[in-house]
């Protein structure tokens, strides 16, 4: 099953093989065409039917209202009549002048869950080498839902060629998201003001990445960690550790996961949060590839990868 309705990108296919290809630097009108994009959220007010189907009285109810996709006239959700939507065509339109002026291209971008969440993907231009081979590039990833499950969310996250692992980047002591609830409008202006103050912390994202290549880690310590990060809630219980996950994690970092043999990895607190990592994006647990990006992009997923952060950073204090 595929969470994804529609979708482009630019080179390599993506995770589950499917999209438009498109050529590098097409037009925003282009994207917005071939990621399935080019339509609009329509709202309607709610409407209920009482008595039998044949004589019922039809009623209102003007606290909530319906959104629909003007192409197909499928409904979306019931959201509350002061729910601010934001248009998939605001989400490509915040990439113009940054493709245009700023360097960022724009690399996957489209639709899930029939229309109700979607997202684009742009290169930020910063990439940087640890020891000499192992590549990480910065990208700026927005994304919103307009059934209430995401706010509108600009994220700095770093891809990790040799594995495409995601990580988000850590702003200061911060998640590194700019976050927009729906109650709010979405001004993408004061968006990107906001994220201007953080462009800088690629550099300060750099510098930790380069102390945890450089942080060799003992199998006692690695154990530990894993333990503590791969857990899962009981309900009025402490949480339990993911026994399936520390396994799968330990081969990875043991030698079995992408780039585990580089010298930036092999051994050292950046390779084991690349095999945290991996295992969340490629290896989870889910009912589809999909279901598992969504998950590590927004979900459980990105939250594992979050505390897995905190905790490799913790090593090296």
């Amino acid at each position: 099953m595929h969470l994804v309705e529609t979708m482009a990108y630019v080179g390599q296919k993506p995770w589950h093989g499917l999209g438009n290809k498109l050529a590098r630097q097409q037009p925003i009108e282009v994207w917005k065409q071939q990621a399935g994009m080019d339509w609009q959220i329509e709202e309607a007010e709610v409407r209920y039917v009482t008595g039998s189907h044949n004589i019922g009285a039809i009623n209102a109810f003007p606290e909530n209202k319906v959104l629909y996709r003007s192409d197909t006239k499928a409904p979306l959700a019931v959201v509350s009549r002061r729910f601010q939507v934001v248009q998939p065509g605001e989400i490509l339109e915040f990439y113009r002048d940054l493709t245009a002026d700023n360097g960022f291209e724009l690399e996957t971008a489209g639709v899930l869950r029939e229309g109700r969440k979607f997202w684009a993907l742009a290169r930020t231009g910063q990439s940087t080498l640890l020891r000499g081979r192992d590549r990480v590039d910065g990208y700026l990833l927005l994304a919103t839902a307009c059934d209430g499950t995401l706010a509108t969310t600009a994220q700095f996250t770093s891809v990790r060629v040799v594995c495409n692992n995601t990580l988000a980047v850590a702003v200061g002591q911060g998640e590194g998201a700019i976050k927009v609830p729906h109650r709010s409008q979405f001004d993408a202006t004061q968006v990107k003001r906001q994220l201007g103050i953080t462009v800088a912390a690629w550099d300060g994202f750099v510098e930790r990445m380069k102390v945890l290549c450089a942080r060799p880690v003992d199998p006692d310590t690695a154990e530990a960690l894993l333990r503590r990060v791969l857990t899962y809630a009981v309900p009025n219980a402490a949480p339990v550790v993911n026994e399936h996950a520390v396994a799968g994690v330990r081969a990875l970092y043991g030698g079995g996961g992408r780039g585990s043999q580089l010298a930036s990895s092999r051994g050292t607190a950046w390779g084991l949060l690349n095999g945290i990592t991996e295992y969340v994006d490629h290896h989870r647990r889910a009912r589809s590839d999909d279901h598992r990006r969504d998950a590590a992009w927004f979900g459980e997923g990105a939250r594992i990868k979050q505390r897995a952060w905190e905790e490799v950073m913790g090593l090296v204090a």
